[in-house]
């Protein structure tokens, strides 16, 4: 193949290197922009008794000041999910009750940002303080309510805001019961996730404005563009063709620009001034104000006979999505979905989300899946010592294979349990046993009295798009000289999306890549797609661009069949060049011009849209070396071996840098990033001074290998890779600790202080 396959760099790389213009703030060129700034509340919980905002209004440049007064009290969801989103509709634009320090209170808008923040200090607000939920274990049942109104739902999810719960779930496939019983060694510990910031180099930002003909024009960097317009039409009760979605290069999200956390003030404020208005959040409100990871408290049960074979797995979940619940269901979900199938058919997932007053939880990158594997590699960890085995052969004795069913698989129904049709996970762990010479090393060694290494590994899976509900589409228009224009709407946020649909349909048109133009910035000309989350670009939004190529292909061939006066039977395609009988030929810059000409009056355009009955899971296996200083309790991971399984591998630059990021944003999660609140509920690790992630002097070396499989469902057999890469370190380092220190943490980050003060006891 000619592009599928290859280390292609990216399209756009070289551009946004030198600094061109290409997000949000790029773009934002109205220098008559409002600036739009928020209020928002000291406490985590209280009711407005008096809200004034006669000073701030009286203030020269400040356009105006809205409260909840002032604007409408539809209540929704802001998840960035398909209609209808499972998330509880548990907001309103503004409220007179507040339920988190940072919650907002009063939109302003000012001509310039000094005057905006001004008029902020103006405004006085009078609040009835009430008594936050803030211990998570304790918020199940608390006489204390987050919410005294129970919020719609558009399934049952088991959302009982009486009870704070944000909702609830329950999956059990055998008698697990009996099965823990009748297990000759049975492990049960409780592990807990931190929440965890997105920390993506560009914060949350939007601009808008009302274009020529009247239409709310919203410019926006977001994971999310079709869900964000129609949030805006819901929310502001206008029609969906009303709003203009501009969406640029994207600056990170890992899952945060999955919540449209900031569309809707600028979108207000523009409403009701008639004003172009523009809102960039600070790093401080990014980390406070927007969505983390959702906290988790992982109860563990796995039953197994002395030869090592599992019998059983249970895991209970308490997840804490703060004060409202995005995402609160489907992370919470999936930490069983993507779990529950790798080691037993006898097994169960259940627990509740419950709301407190913290800063929300939302989608971040591994969704659920990333506590979910922390907390059942970590036990597999604890089995393998119990029953005395390298955890690498257990695993290797007990994982799902390929061509093995699972009713726990994505796209099972009752009584017909979906097939495992790619897997390569067994080869991932050989593959990484020899690379890190696990044999000889495992568990750990001595390099100084008090500086020892020791080794871990984990393993996890992933999915590969939303089976039976997420759709993409990609259109392919062949323009006036030959060249292409592929339209889409899954998200580019650094992870390559336009440089992989670009690949696949440079190799099915048989084009040079350059020749393709890809557009993927206003949604008025662009397929729809639900956005860049659930690991579904190259699966789902790659699989429609195969069918949109090959019909343009077809396309081509019965145009050029017709201006030749042939059969479209009678016509090759090759290379840019038509051939028929008797060296008859037509090159492909001919047909796109004669077509686009009185002689041909025709404009090919073809669209490809694909959505998964099932949602392949791509695999890692991870194994870490750690170095701990029992002196000053430092752990540095030294090196890192990541072996993937995400079906054919598309692009090897794209795949290896998708890799290296997501064990970086695990071994943070691991090692680094700690969330600590005030005990009035205040975050006080809301600046990079204070929430530390790793440098580049943090990590040692990053080894990464794939073992492909051939998925038959991907385009050319690939599966997903953006989210499976993060899953595993947190385990693989723990495990790594406590086999170089016999320090065992289970409560992540696993900080100096805490090895110090187990070595202590």
């Amino acid at each position: 193949m000619d592009y599928v396959g290859r280390k292609i760099p990216k399209i756009d790389g070289i551009g946004l290197v030198k600094g061109t213009p290409a997000y949000t703030s790029d773009l934002s060129i109205n220098n008559n922009a409002l600036i739009v700034k928020i209020l928002r509340s000291p406490h985590a919980s209280a009711r407005i008794t008096s809200i004034d905002t006669s000073k701030a209004l009286a203030m020269p440049g400040v356009e105006c000041v809205l409260t909840y007064k002032d604007v409408p009290q539809t209540p929704f969801t802001l998840a960035g999910q398909s209609y209808p989103e499972p998330s509880p509709y548990d907001r309103r634009i503004l409220e007179d009750v507040v339920r988190y320090v940072g919650d907002e209170v009063a939109i302003v808008a000012a001509g310039d940002e000094p005057t905006a923040i001004r008029a902020l200090a103006a405004i006085k607000v009078v609040y009835e303080v009430l008594t936050p939920v803030l211990d998570v274990e304790s918020a199940l049942d608390n006489e204390v309510l987050v919410h005294t109104a129970q919020p719609h739902t558009n399934f049952d999810v088991g959302c009982d805001a009486s009870r704070n719960i944000a909702a609830a779930h329950s999956l059990e496939f055998g008698d697990v019961e009996a099965e823990l019983a009748r297990s000759e060694v049975v492990v049960e510990q409780t592990y807990r996730t931190q929440a965890q910031a997105h920390a993506m180099m560009e914060t949350y930002r939007a601009s808008t404005s009302f274009d020529v003909q009247g239409r709310l024009q919203v410019m926006t960097s977001t994971q999310i563009p079709y869900h964000v317009r129609r949030h805006l039409s819901h929310i502001l009760g206008i029609a969906k063709s009303k709003i203009k979605i501009l969406k640029p290069r994207v600056g990170g999200g890992f899952g945060g620009k999955q919540t449209a956390s900031v569309e809707i003030f600028p979108a207000i404020v523009t409403m009701k001034t008639g004003k172009p208005a523009q809102l960039v959040y600070t790093r401080q409100e990014t980390f406070s104000c927007t969505t983390s990871r959702h906290a988790m408290i992982l109860t563990v049960r796995i039953g197994a006979d002395r030869d090592g074979t599992i019998r059983v797995v249970d895991i209970h979940t308490l997840s804490d999505t703060g004060a409202y619940g995005e995402h609160a269901p489907t992370v919470f979900w999936v930490v069983g979905q993507k779990t529950l199938p790798l080691y037993s058919s006898v097994c169960r997932y259940h627990g509740h989300a419950v709301y407190t007053n913290k800063a929300p939880g939302g989608a971040l990158r591994g969704y659920g899946a990333t506590q979910g594997t922390f907390a059942l590699e970590s036990a597999v960890n604890e089995l393998a010592e119990k029953l005395g085995m390298d955890p690498a052969e257990l695993r290797l004795k007990n994982l799902i294979r390929e061509g093995d069913s699972h009713e726990a698989l994505s796209g099972s129904v009752a009584g017909a349990p979906e097939v495992l049709a790619s897997s390569t996970l067994h080869r991932c762990i050989e593959r990484g046993m020899e690379l890190i010479d696990w044999k000889k090393k495992y568990p750990g060694k001595n390099l100084a009295p008090h500086i020892k290494r020791g080794y871990g590994m984990a393993v996890t899976m992933q999915g590969s798009g939303i089976s039976k509900i997420d759709t993409g589409s990609v259109t392919i228009k062949l323009n006036e000289d030959g060249f292409f224009t592929l339209s889409h709407a899954a998200s580019d946020m650094g992870q390559g999306s336009d440089t992989m649909l670009c690949q696949i349909a440079a190799e099915i048109l048989e084009v040079e890549m350059e020749h393709i133009i890809v557009a993927s910035f206003d949604l008025d000309t662009l397929p729809y797609d639900p956005g860049a989350y659930a690991s579904s670009g190259a699966y789902v939004t790659g699989r429609a661009a195969v069918i949109a190529a090959e019909q343009m292909v077809q396309q081509m061939r019965e145009a050029a069949a017709r201006l030749l006066k042939l059969s479209p039977a009678e016509v090759d395609y090759e290379n840019g060049m038509f051939t028929g009988p008797g060296e008859v030929q037509m090159s492909l810059s001919n047909l796109a011009t004669t077509l686009c000409s009185f002689a041909g009056m025709d404009q090919l355009v073809s669209k490809g849209t694909y959505g998964g009955e099932t949602s392949p899971p791509p695999f890692m296996a991870g194994f870490a070396e750690v170095e701990v200083d029992l002196e000053t309790g430092e752990s540095r991971v030294v090196d890192y071996v990541a072996v993937v399984d995400c079906g054919t591998v598309l692009n090897e630059n794209l795949a290896r840098i998708q890799v290296e990021g997501g064990i970086v944003m695990g071994i943070g999660l691991g090692l680094y990033e700690e969330v600590r609140y005030s005990s009035s509920g205040r975050l006080a690790t809301n600046s990079f001074m204070e929430y530390k992630i790793p440098s580049r002097q943090d990590i040692g070396e990053i080894r990464v290998a794939f073992e492909e499989s051939h998925e038959p469902t991907g385009p050319y057999g690939a599966k997903s890779i953006g989210e499976v890469v993060c899953n595993t370190p947190a385990p693989a380092i723990t495990e790594a600790i406590y086999n170089a220190t016999g320090v065992r943490c289970r409560s992540l980050p696993v900080t100096a202080e805490k090895i110090l003060l187990h070595l202590g006891n």
